[in-house]
C-alpha cells in the first residue's frame, strides 16, 4: 500500500495484493503496470489498510484481497469492478 497525498485534493490510497508487485498486465491493447513506486514497496497490516481507506479520497485497488477488502468495507460493489487479466481491479472516487 502506498498513500500519495495530492494538495488540496487529498489522498489517494494505492493497494494492491503483494505477488502482484512489479507485473505488468494486459486488458487489450493496454498495458497496465502496477509497480512499487505507485502501490508501494512493502506489506501493510490490514488495520492500516482499512484506515487509509477509510480516509481516501481517491483509491485504486489491484488483487483479489484487496478489492474483497474494500466489499468487505462496503466501499465498492462487485458489480462495478472488472478483472485484467483475471485479477480483480476497482477504483473509487469519493466526491
Amino acid at each position: 500500500m502506498k498513500v500519495h497525498r495530492v494538495r488540496g485534493e487529498g489522498e489517494v490510497v494505492a493497494v494492491c495484493d503483494d505477488e502482484l508487485i512489479n507485473r505488468t498486465l494486459r486488458h487489450g491493447e493496454a498495458k497496465v503496470p502496477i509497480s512499487d513506486s505507485f502501490y508501494g514497496d512493502r506489506p501493510v497490516a490490514e488495520d492500516e489498510v482499512r484506515e487509509a481507506l477509510r480516509n481516501a479520497c481517491n483509491i485504486n485497488l489491484f488483487g483479489r484481497r484487496a478489492v474483497a477488502l474494500a466489499r468487505e468495507m462496503g466501499l465498492v460493489d462487485e458489480a462495478c469492478c472488472l478483472e485484467v487479466e483475471g485479477v480483480p481491479h476497482a477504483q473509487i472516487y469519493r466526491l
